[in-house]
């Protein structure tokens, strides 16, 4: 095969085959330099190099193009041709995993094939069962889309390097666990965004469109990821085992692809675009979604709403004063794990309080056997009334 090679802006690349363990190949640009060339075919007989001024970013399945203008396309062209046929395999697969929610999965994929732009929720599929073929979905959408999906581990998303997966269609995560409210702020967040800034080790950061979806799966039922009761960015889907277990699946599917695109292509949509994430929030409710929200937001609230109610019956009053950090003494000294921004999440957007004036307050700590010790802070605190709480603790 001839050796191609590539020049984006001052940079020389191979463009090489890479093989993989399934026999098939995909293709890589490794940084190359001009003195090996030199090397390779002598300085007066070197091959001839395709040259662009830099890197861009176009993800298209249906009317894929390599080149705008002087530009390469990062993005890469998906590995399969769409042609007429029958596909079981894939169908019985996705009514394992989608279940009665068939056609919203279906409408899924086909926007993800289709318009790899549209935002789409965060699909996170849960269960403490073995066998369920969470991994498998997972390896399915990769056999479709290539390079242009990725599987990440929870510490990816922690590291302040992202070139890697940034500029990916999908960001796969197999094992999730993500217990803190700044990891659910950044995925939320990524999951909406429209730019995103791009950063490699020793390269200067810099701005990309972003147009990744993320997809998960994990174990814990009940606490893989904190969502807040008020969150609609999340889908969840509790799955089954797996009652026949078909080792050769993975491959029968895989020859299936060129036809479950077909079918995408033609097939109409069941949902109209009703969001930012397409999908009308109300559709994607579970009782898997609502059993992570009820976990996340209750042990917290609860313990947070029971302090007040306590201090308040005490004292004989019907409102206090208090500061996000009190609160979060509060949980901590319960057991309980959560930062300053989710009790700030909590007091703001699931209680409705405003803070008031920077200024002197008395906070209450309730001893180990009940008795009240009042302490002089001063901070931005929130006045708590009765009220309010009476309604969060029924």
């Amino acid at each position: 095969m001839k050796e191609k090679y590539i020049r984006i802006g001052t940079s020389l690349y191979k463009v090489v085959p890479r093989p993989l363990i399934s026999g098939d190949y995909i293709e890589e640009k490794i940084l190359w330099s001009y003195e090996t060339l030199r090397q390779d075919f002598g300085k007066n007989n070197l091959p001839e190099i395709q040259k662009y001024d830099s890197f861009c970013i176009i993800p298209d399945h249906v009317n894929y193009q390599q080149v705008h203008g002087t530009y390469l396309n990062q993005y890469e062209p998906i590995n399969h041709v769409p042609c007429s046929g029958e596909f079981p395999y894939i169908c019985s697969f996705l009514e394992h995993i989608f279940g009665e929610q068939i056609e919203l999965g279906l409408d899924y994929l086909q926007i993800l094939y289709t318009q790899p732009t549209q935002m789409l929720p965060i699909l996170l599929l849960v269960s403490n069962e073995r066998n369920t073929g969470k991994t498998t979905f997972l390896r399915f959408l990769k056999t479709i889309f290539g390079k242009n999906a990725t599987f990440n581990t929870n510490e990816d998303f922690r590291s302040q390097f992202n070139a890697d997966w940034a500029h990916r269609l999908l960001v796969l995560v197999d094992e999730l666990l993500l217990n803190k409210m700044e990891d659910t702020e950044k995925i939320k967040n990524l999951s909406t965004a429209g730019d995103y800034k791009i950063e490699a080790k020793g390269k200067d950061r810099r701005e990309i469109e972003f147009f990744a979806k993320f997809i998960l799966c994990s174990n814990n039922e009940r606490n893989p990821i904190i969502i807040p009761k008020e969150e609609v960015r999340f889908w969840v889907r509790k799955i089954n085992p797996v009652e026949n277990d078909n080792i050769n699946l993975r491959y029968q599917m895989g020859k299936e692809i060129p036809y479950f695109l077909h079918f995408l292509l033609n097939r109409e949509l069941s949902t109209q675009n009703e969001s930012r994430m397409w999908f009308n929030p109300s559709m994607l409710e579970t009782p898997a979604l609502q059993k992570i929200k009820k976990y996340n937001s209750n042990k917290i609230e609860i313990e947070m709403a029971a302090y007040c109610s306590d201090v308040m019956e005490q004292l004989e009053k019907d409102r206090i004063l208090c500061c996000p950090a009190d609160f979060l003494d509060i949980a901590r000294n319960a057991g309980l794990k959560t930062d300053i921004t989710q009790v700030r999440s909590i007091l703001k957007d699931s209680w409705g309080f405003r803070t008031e004036n920077n200024s002197d307050y008395t906070f209450y700590n309730i001893g180990t056997d009940g008795e009240l010790f009042s302490m002089k802070r001063k901070g931005r605190y929130f006045e708590i009334n009765r009220g309010d709480i009476d309604k969060i603790l029924l």
